[in-house]
């Protein structure tokens, strides 16, 4: 009777962990020596020469490689046993690879989002900031300066006493509103402002007195220049309030045509008035007379006590 255990094929060993590792390094080799390969494969040769010539490759380095082991990595070269190949694109392959990646894909996320909100809070800012200038702009024509306007003009009529005043009154404030009528915020501003300007001057009281004391000029004469035989004159005068303290008023030079803020300026007079105050000083150094008018509240000009021709200059 034959031995049951003697009868059974013997088991194959297990391969061990060095010879797996020589038998990969055999595939690297081959994949390496792509000339040797390809030649072998494509004249089919027998594995008997293509392991001679694995043979002779590593005993160049001085290895010892046994048949089996070369014949080992020409069979696992021929199944591709060591070859990574890479699974195909699919839906799971790439939430795999976002999964591995997933730091580096949570950075990138996170600073695309970042980028959106930031970008989404400038548009914001840039649409709410020009809404809200658009809004301002609308409230400043459409409230704002209209009653400005209306607040201004209110209190010049009340302030004019003159017809003259009131001319001008009524002048200004056509001015603003048809600037406010066009849509110009700044001309309007200007225009209410001349007429706050107005009703300050109209409230204004003041005597206008002749300058009078010593080492300085009462009167100054002036050639004009297309008739040399004929004198202009004026008065030299200051402003004072009623307390007595001396002004500077805006006056508009008639040679030149420039405003200018002043505290002393001439006022063009007839020779009669001229000599007349003339005479006065002469009697004693002193104008007993000295008052050549006054502003009263509510009128655009002075009210003068001595004949005027009205014009006046700012430099003499």
């Amino acid at each position: 009777m034959v031995d049951a255990s003697a009868a059974a094929a013997p088991a194959a060993a297990p391969q061990k962990l060095d010879e797996l590792m020589l038998a990969m390094d055999v595939v690297d080799t081959l994949r390496h020596q792509e000339g040797l390969v390809e030649k072998a494969l494509a004249e089919d040769e027998r594995d008997a020469a293509l392991k001679e010539r694995l043979r002779r490759i590593y005993e160049g380095q001085g290895l010892t490689v046994n048949d089996r082991i070369l014949a080992d990595g020409i069979k696992a070269l021929k199944e591709s046993r060591f070859t990574y190949d890479p699974a195909p694109p699919s839906f799971n392959r790439t939430l795999a690879l976002f999964w591995v990646e997933r730091a580096i894909v949570g950075k990138v996320l996170a600073m695309v989002l970042v980028a959106l909100i930031g970008l989404g809070g400038i548009t914001y800012w840039r649409v709410s900031h020009a809404e809200r200038l658009a809004e301002a702009a609308r409230i400043e024509m459409t409230v704002t300066l209209p009653h400005r306007l209306d607040t201004a003009a209110t209190a010049a009529a009340a302030a004019a006493a003159t017809p003259d005043a009131k001319a001008e009154v009524d002048r200004l404030v056509t001015v603003a509103r048809s600037t406010l009528s066009a849509g110009d915020a700044a001309k309007t501003t200007a225009a209410i402002v001349a007429v706050d300007d107005l009703k300050a001057r109209l409230d204004q009281t003041y005597v206008l007195k002749v300058v009078n004391r010593a080492g300085e000029k009462t009167g100054v004469y002036r050639i004009p220049q297309v008739n040399q035989a004929a004198r202009v004159y004026y008065l030299i005068v200051e402003a004072f309030s009623a307390d007595g303290t001396k002004l500077s008023l805006p006056i508009t030079s008639e040679t030149t045509g420039d405003t200018t803020t002043v505290s002393k300026w001439g006022v063009r007079v007839p020779k009669a008035t001229y000599d007349a105050v003339a005479r006065d000083k002469l009697d004693d150094g002193l104008i007993e007379n000295d008052v050549l008018g006054r502003k009263e509240r509510g009128a655009l000009k002075p009210t003068y006590a001595m004949t005027v021709d009205g014009g006046t200059i700012t430099a003499w």
